[in-house]
């Protein structure tokens, strides 16, 4: 069924947001096709939250220690909030060179474990049409004959 997810960022400078992810992050990355970069990133996590309207998500990468994590943004002069502890985990928003915000936090609830994903099911190869069975096929079925009752 799902066997993973896909995550699109938008970005006012997609070279740059490219490079971060790369450079900064040490996210893998293959090319689709004519230069367009698809990074890949540790397994996920879904949570449903309550609110009172739909189509509104968030994204959030997950680190293992937050202060390490922002003491290397400091570093590398990227800028971010500071990390903020919210009972789930300690968060802090980083700022793409696109000038997006990127939510990072340190989880604090327990974590799920993640299943293998299964390969996809290949469909079965369709096997020719034999001639006789073709034939069979193109030509018009005749009536039955009515069976006389006694």
């Amino acid at each position: 069924m799902i066997i993973g997810a896909h995550i699109m960022l938008q970005s006012r400078d997609e070279a740059a947001d490219r490079a971060f992810l790369s450079d900064v992050l040490n996210l893998g990355s293959v090319d689709a096709g004519d230069g367009f970069m698809i990074f890949g990133v540790p397994p996920a996590e879904v949570a449903i939250h309550a609110s009172d309207r739909n189509d509104l998500h968030q994204l959030y990468l997950m680190c293992e220690d937050i202060e390490d994590f922002v003491a290397e943004m400091a570093e590398r002069a990227i800028a971010f909030t500071p990390p903020n502890f919210q009972g789930w985990g300690t968060m802090t928003e980083i700022t793409l060179p696109g000038g997006g915000k990127l939510g990072v936090y340190q989880p604090h609830h327990k974590r799920p474990k993640h299943p293998a994903p299964k390969p996809a099911k290949k469909a079965a190869a369709k096997k020719p049409i034999k001639k006789k069975t073709a034939k069979r096929i193109a030509k018009p079925k005749t009536k039955a004959k009515k069976r006389r009752r006694s």
